[in-house]
């Protein structure tokens, strides 16, 4: 990841950076809903800091059926963990006359200035997953609070209190801060919980570097029992560095979020990764387009908007029988909604 200094040097480019156009709005409108929906083909980008991850591809599946059904032109700019970059595809929506931008993570002192040019020429922006402290801006998020407290609470019910723990995390993302000060909190608490190695990083091949980093630290402390990896892609690398090293069977891993690719892992014979909790991150996808919609309309929006994440633990998901994240969905309805920014003229049956 870029520091700080090394953003600030970076000039914005020049270039055209190419977005994906999602549908040819058919201009028809929704029966009953206020304007501008009424009439159809409302443009709104979605923005994303990160695209590679099954996560994200599901969050911007979600983001895409909802549009859809709302009749919107969805412009989707591909997240590639470039800040400058993010910037300039901000810039680029605003300049398409969009009636709102939904930004989906992002480091929050690059975007600051570009969102306010945005706000100032009256396109509404909608934020999942990354801070942007401005009272205007509507905050999607997955009660990261509560799903690290979940995740947590089942490694005490699996463990007990006093074990030796991996920690995989990286500062500066939303989301893993939040999960961050659970975490925090739960060593204050729990004195017999001991931090022994603290590793990660977030790129393009997230899953491969943190597996990486994470075959030194398990090798360096062959004594740590229980590894806390609040991101699908922090737990997958610790999955295979386990297996390389041959100690899956004396590791247990925990995680947030989740995917098909996910659900295979957990449930697989011999697999250390133990559980998650997680929300469906198509149906978040969606919120954030319903949250769009609604503040284009002119209609209220509570600034701090919550999808509620539900715990699956590897013995729940064999003895349901779940492979994928449609059977979960099905099996699972609480994961498959959310009443998060809906109104009665707003189309919810996506999945």
């Amino acid at each position: 990841m870029k520091s700080l200094a090394r953003l600030a040097r970076l000039a914005l480019s020049a270039a055209v950076i190419p977005f994906i156009f999602i549908q040819a709005a058919k201009a028809d409108g929704l029966s009953g809903a206020p304007a501008p929906f009424d009439k159809g083909g409302v443009k709104v980008a979605l923005i994303s800091y990160i695209s590679a991850g099954d996560f994200f591809q599901a969050y911007q599946a979600g983001a895409e059926a909802q549009a859809k059904a709302l009749d919107i032109d969805l412009r989707v700019f591909p997240g590639r963990q470039d800040a400058a970059e993010q910037r300039e595809q901000i810039l680029q929506a605003i300049n398409l006359g969009v009636s709102g931008i939904v930004i989906d993570h992002g480091l929050p002192e690059s975007l600051g200035d570009v969102v306010q040019q945005a706000l100032d020429k009256g396109i509404k922006v909608v934020a999942f997953d990354v801070n942007l402290n401005n009272p205007k801006i509507p905050q999607v998020e997955q009660s990261d609070h509560e799903l690290a407290s979940l995740a947590l609470e089942q490694v005490v019910k699996d463990n007990g209190k006093d074990f030796n723990a991996g920690y995989v995390y990286v500062a500066g993302f939303a989301p893993l801060d939040r999960r961050n000060e659970v975490w925090d909190k739960f060593k204050s608490e729990n004195k017999g919980v001991v931090e022994k190695a603290r590793f990660g990083n977030v790129s393009d091949t997230t899953a491969t570097s943190t597996a990486d980093q994470a075959k030194a630290a398990l090798t360096a402390n062959p004594d740590i029992s229980v590894v806390f990896a609040p991101y699908d892609e922090f737990a997958r690398g610790v999955k295979l560095a386990a297996n390389d090293l041959g100690i899956a069977k004396k590791l247990k891993i925990y995680s947030a979020d989740v995917s098909t690719a996910d659900i295979q892992e957990i449930t697989e014979e011999g697999s250390p990764w133990v559980a998650t909790v997680a929300t469906n991150p198509a149906v978040v996808g969606a919120v954030s387009i319903r949250a769009a919609a609604l503040e284009i309309a002119g209609q209220t929006v509570p600034h701090q908007i919550t999808v509620k994440p539900t715990l699956l633990t590897q013995e729940s998901l064999r003895a349901a029988g779940v492979k994928t994240i449609e059977e979960l969905a099905e099996k699972i309805p609480a994961f498959s909604t959310s009443d998060a920014a809906t109104a009665s003229w707003i189309p919810d049956k996506l999945f």
